[in-house]
């Protein structure tokens, strides 16, 4: 039995584009309601059948492309290949498996699959949902994922300011309890269902290493520290002669320690908000050799940018008082509204207010297992500036 036609609808303009979002302003209002998350074939304002799509039109992101192929089918064996050939990416190409066991799986459009993303922890599998279509399609997703990680735990959720953008009710199950992950020879406690991203910053898995390279017999400081994966780094694998890391969020300390105890380091954490701690040690007089700051992602709303830039200068500003002179700073965006240029020009003006000069010698981003299609630059999100102050 052949399967349902689908719903069409049309664009009002020429498909030039290979950016897989298309906003509710450039199509013409279906004739019936579709419901959010369906799959619908794509017409351009002259007839021409353009793709398969999700459509949602309660979203901004009305469509999120598909495939641009007629033959290719939205079914079950389209998700399965699609999730394979990111996996395979990461095993095959990148070679992943030999550092560790915690890597992202599936980067949204980067991989074919604009609305999801999945991280890989050890034997569970997290798996985060952008949209109503990839919602939708949950136990096709799993099915996939489960072929290809057989014995994997799963744990599924969707922030709260999604869900009510995309109109879905996702209801994750109870969070599993933490485990252990390795990487680069490091260990790492991690609890999917915290408030941190998927469980772990994977992204800067890379930038982590690289830091640790200029750490032996220094005094680093690591504000907003989360977990603590720069400040195990430092002194695990770094050599850090002492490390202090700083974060407002007293869970996330919490698992810092027992990060730094997993690796056999001594490192102090501090539960405090950067601005204060920070002006209550400059009096001191206090300063390190290695300084990072890589605070959390700082609006999600264009039309914030600006505010967010602000904080990103402010707090630029006052992290560079605490570097000793020739000492090396490793300052982070993981806002994607904010571009890289930007963030270079706000950590510019905090250098200049602060006095500092900064010798920028390396700029750098997300891992591997985080690509990006020159078509859709909001995947390219983080931003990593390595400098040395004067």
């Amino acid at each position: 039995m052949d399967a349902a036609p689908l719903p069409t609808v049309t664009l009002k303009i020429e498909r030039r584009s290979q950016h897989p979002w298309v906003f509710q302003k450039m199509l013409e209002r279906p004739a019936a309601r579709i419901p959010p998350g369906s799959v619908v074939e794509v017409r351009d304002r002259a007839g021409q059948w353009v793709g398969r799509a999700f459509y949602n039109g309660h979203s901004r992101i009305t469509l999120r492309m598909l495939t641009t192929d007629a033959d290719e089918h939205v079914d079950a064996a389209f998700f399965a290949k699609k999730i394979a050939a990111a996996v395979a990416f990461r095993r095959d190409v990148l070679k992943l498996d030999a550092d560790t066991d915690a890597y992202r799986l599936i980067h949204s459009e980067a991989d074919g699959l604009s609305g999801l993303v999945v991280d890989r922890f050890a034997d569970t599998i997290v798996v985060e949902f952008f949209s109503a279509g990839m919602f939708k399609q949950r136990d096709t997703i799993r099915a996939a994922l489960a072929e290809l990680f057989p014995g994997a735990k799963f744990y599924w959720f969707a922030e709260e300011h999604v869900g009510k953008q995309e109109s879905f009710d996702c209801r994750p199950p109870e969070p599993p309890p933490p485990g252990v992950i390795t990487e680069h020879g490091l260990k790492f406690r991690v609890a999917p269902g915290s408030k941190h991203k998927t469980g772990f910053f994977v992204d800067q898995r890379d930038n982590r290493r690289t830091l640790a390279s200029f750490c032996s017999g220094k005094r680093v400081l690591d504000l907003c520290c989360n977990t603590g994966g720069f400040s195990v780094y430092a002194k695990a694998l770094g050599g850090a002669a002492d490390v202090t890391g700083v974060d407002l969020d007293e869970t996330a300390i919490e698992l810092a320690k027992q990060n730094a105890k997993l690796n056999g380091v001594q490192a102090r954490f501090v539960q405090a908000d950067l601005f204060s701690w920070i002006r209550d040690v400059l009096p001191n007089g206090e300063k390190f050799d290695v300084v990072v700051l890589d605070p959390a992602k700082l609006t999600r709303d264009r039309e914030t940018v600006d505010l967010a830039l602000k904080k990103y200068c402010d707090m630029n500003r006052l992290a560079l008082h605490t570097v000793a002179p020739g000492g090396v700073f490793l300052t982070c965006s993981c806002t994607g509204l904010v571009s890289e240029n930007d963030f270079l020009e706000s950590v510019r003006r905090a250098a200049w207010q602060a006095g500092r000069q900064l010798q920028v010698f390396k700029v750098s981003g997300a891992g591997p297992d985080h690509p990006f299609l020159l078509s859709v630059p909001e995947g390219r999100y983080l931003k990593a500036v390595f400098a040395r102050v004067e």
